[in-house]
């Protein structure tokens, strides 16, 4: 294999990147088991989607191995080429995603990322300035924020944010805390740091099922998480100018899942409505075990109620890599002159 184009990918964020973290949780949002990862390479590993995540195919790109789950690997030697924190279902607010039982919230995977530049990772650097250089040559990536919305704001039977906060306010609240996150992570010594804008929820199988819609989406719930959206980008360039020596990216995920499912053709989908897999609630949730999936999953859009089949994650990946329009200001190939 030949060198690293960087030292390590570090992963945090919710079930779009989650590889196997929600295994060891007493928690029922998990995917270990068929027909979840029906065509990655290590079969049913806790990833929520038939295949490779975004992170796996970052890494492909940056010649590295996919980060494994932390808590895999907690108790053997720690792996210097990056890790993955992130916990399905779990969001920035501590509550989100409690209901399924215990998931990592943003503020808990920082938890753990501090724990392992502070007590694992020193014995292999010769000095803090060397692990510092490590660090802030390191790619970060998230993705979170979604289950603030679908298990939280979206919920009012499950929360009363919708009751206490117009959609403006509560964007605003999960911005605020948002920041905050990524302060830390700066503090502890992250630089190139990418954020994925939220989805457009509203196209999901789990709410066009709801609202009866069949082939569009619903775009009052595209508009309230737009106001996240529009003050996410704000809030990286932000930080970019406050916090020396930080890179703030941000990944233009809601246009291209829109586009992706107006236009299916374009990208090669033959549906971009359907979830490729049998599931719970009449395609509104997670895959029912071990119920045989459609032939074609690489031609639908959803393989899940929630989540995108492999083919969105490579597509994404790619435009993340080479295009300094869809991952801004700087691709993550320009990120690495850098």
């Amino acid at each position: 294999m030949s060198k690293p184009l960087v030292p390590a990918l570090y992963v945090f964020g919710d079930s779009l990147f989650d590889s196997g973290n929600n295994n060891l949780l007493p928690t029922i949002a998990k995917a270990n088991y068929p027909p979840y990862g029906q065509n990655f390479v290590e079969h049913f590993t806790g990833r929520f989607t038939n295949g490779r995540t975004l992170p796996d195919f970052i890494a492909e790109f940056l010649e590295l191995p996919y980060p494994p789950p932390y808590l895999s690997i907690h108790n053997e030697s720690i792996t210097l080429s990056g890790l993955n924190y992130a916990s399905s279902a779990c969001g920035i607010l501590p509550e989100t995603g409690n209901r399924f039982g215990k998931c990592l919230s943003l503020g808990e995977q920082i938890d753990l990322f501090e724990w392992t530049i502070k007590s694992k990772l020193p014995s292999y650097f010769k000095s803090s300035k060397e692990l510092s250089k490590y660090l802030a040559k390191s790619i970060f990536i998230l993705t979170i924020g979604s289950n603030d919305y679908i298990q939280n704001y979206l919920e009012p039977t499950l929360s009363s944010t919708s009751q206490v906060y117009d959609p403006q306010t509560f964007a605003q609240l999960l911005i605020d805390a948002l920041s905050k996150h990524f302060e830390r992570l700066h503090k502890l010594g992250a630089r190139k740091i990418i954020m994925l804008e939220i989805a457009p929820l509203g196209c999901i199988p789990h709410y066009t099922r709801k609202y009866e819609l069949i082939g569009q989406c619903h775009e009052e719930t595209n508009q309230i998480v737009s106001y996240f959206n529009n003050k996410l980008h704000a809030m990286l360039k932000n930080l970019t100018s406050t916090l020396q020596g930080s890179i703030f990216i941000l990944a233009r995920i809601h246009s291209l899942g829109h586009d992706s499912i107006t236009n299916p053709s374009k990208y090669g989908y033959t549906d971009t409505s359907n979830p490729c897999c049998t599931t719970w609630g009449n395609g509104t949730s997670a895959c029912i075990p071990w119920l045989v999936p459609c032939p074609n999953p690489n031609q639908h859009f959803f393989w899940d109620g929630y989540h995108n089949t492999e083919k969105g994650n490579s597509v994404a990946a790619s435009f993340c890599f080479n295009d300094p329009e869809f991952c801004s200001p700087f691709s993550i190939r320009e990120l690495i002159q850098i």
